[in-house]
């Protein structure tokens, strides 16, 4: 696929907890703000926002009443949360734009098999993700070790693009940059 031919596709980034994935996408999204041709889409999530959240709060019930009115493209739930999509972008993707979704490894294993669906994995080694996962602090070592145990659920996770993100955020960034912008690359094609 390219940028050039008119079709549009969704980008779904998904990874393990501890993997950098927001960050990687924040640096991405800031590298690729003057292409209009690639749209960050902001998510909904049934929680609180936090510093630095990527994402507009709905209470549960608002979640419902919007994807029964059809004003979600995508949704899926994870850790006790439902998160959306909206049907608006849905828009973008016709107007043969990228755009690109903050996903979850669970919700990826459901999408359809399509050329206007593409799936990137960000993840690092087991041992930076355990650092990670401590240093951030919200999480017990007991915690940890279990998220740690679910990655093996997702071993096998259909993916267009993967990045190990062990290292300077900037590499990882740079990646996903790449993949974004490449308008016409081998690895947008499946």
């Amino acid at each position: 696929m390219s940028a050039m031919d008119g079709n549009g596709a969704w980008v779904f980034v998904c990874g393990p907890s501890g993997s950098g994935k927001d960050s990687v996408m924040a640096y991405a999204q800031q590298a690729l703000a003057a292409r209009t041709d690639i749209v960050f889409a902001r998510r909904f999530v049934t929680r609180p926002v936090q510093a630095g959240s990527d994402h507009d709060t709905l209470t549960p019930a608002a979640f419902a009443a919007m994807h029964q009115s059809g004003g979600l493209r995508w949704h899926w739930q994870a850790h006790g949360f439902s998160y959306g999509i909206a049907s608006r972008y849905g828009e973008a993707v016709e107007a043969g734009k990228r755009v690109v979704v903050n996903g979850s490894r669970a919700h990826v294993h459901g999408l359809p098999a399509s050329p206007a669906v593409h799936v990137v994995h960000i993840t690092a080694d087991p041992a930076a993700l355990a650092r990670r996962l401590l240093q951030r602090g919200r999480d017990s070592a007991e915690a940890v070790t279990q998220r740690l145990e679910r990655n093996a659920d997702f071993d096998r996770l259909r993916a267009d693009c993967v990045i190990t993100n062990n290292g300077e955020l900037a590499a990882a960034g740079r990646q996903l940059v790449d993949y974004l912008a490449n308008a016409g690359a081998p690895q947008l094609t499946r």
